[in-house]
């Protein structure tokens, strides 16, 4: 416990480096997450067959298929194939991206369908444009619902990031292992882990928390209790 100890302190730059990595992939492919989520999520409410068609496909895909197998794919096979190299830590962005967005489409498909019809048809009567009766009729009211599911995608994404040393990105995982392998001491390297992301996921999901109180906030409602991000 103490060799650990010890030299997890001294190399605590090493720590911190790998500690941002985490985090800069988490809040990137979050954010290409929420790109994919948004735009297949609105396509497979649209009018137009084909983009309906072109959500579901993609959706599907990458919710049926593994996320291992689509972080070797874009690492190994998709430079033989196109002669182009992504950066590893671009390749997880995507592949986190691409994965989470996919379940996260299903999340904004199901909010947007919950908004009463009602409110729909006033919108109509009003005369809105499909775009006014999206933004602002449909989106306010389902973001809070959102929310939860989100902060739900968001905090497995961050459990997901180990998978990152596959394809030699030095993230927090793999910075602490090797301080493992230097010290022989498995119990503590694994406990720090522990610790480590546990802290990162108490404080996404606190944040996520904030966000969904001023959502519901805006809308006159008192958002329902959770817990990990669950109603």
């Amino acid at each position: 416990m103490d060799d650990f100890l010890s030299v997890f302190l001294d190399e605590l730059p090493s720590v911190g480096a790998g500690l941002w990595v985490t985090v800069e992939a988490t809040v990137l492919g979050a954010l290409l997450a929420a790109v994919v989520a948004f735009g297949c999520g609105l396509a497979a409410g649209a009018r137009w067959r084909p983009a309906r068609w072109t959500s579901r496909a993609v959706v599907e895909f990458f919710r049926g298929t593994s996320l291992y197998i689509q972080l070797f794919w874009l690492y190994y096979a998709f430079p033989l194939l196109t002669g182009f190299e992504f950066a590893p830590l671009a390749c997880g962005v995507l592949a986190f991206g691409l994965n989470y967005g996919a379940y996260g489409s299903e999340v904004v498909r199901g909010a947007l369908a919950a908004v009463p019809a009602p409110q729909r048809e006033a919108a109509v009567a009003l005369n809105f444009t499909p775009l006014q009766r999206l933004y602002r009729i449909a989106l306010p009211q389902a973001w809070p619902q959102m929310i939860p599911p989100f902060t739900n995608l968001l905090v497995q994404m961050l459990k997901a990031t180990p998978l990152l040393w596959l394809i030699s990105v030095a993230d927090l995982t793999t910075v602490v292992q090797s301080l493992r392998d230097r010290t022989g001491e498995t119990v503590p390297a694994y406990a720090t882990l522990l610790v480590l992301y546990f802290l990162l996921a108490w404080l996404l999901t606190a944040a996520m928390r904030l966000l969904e109180r001023h959502a519901a906030a805006r809308l006159g409602r008192t958002p329902i209790a959770t817990s990990g991000g669950r109603p």
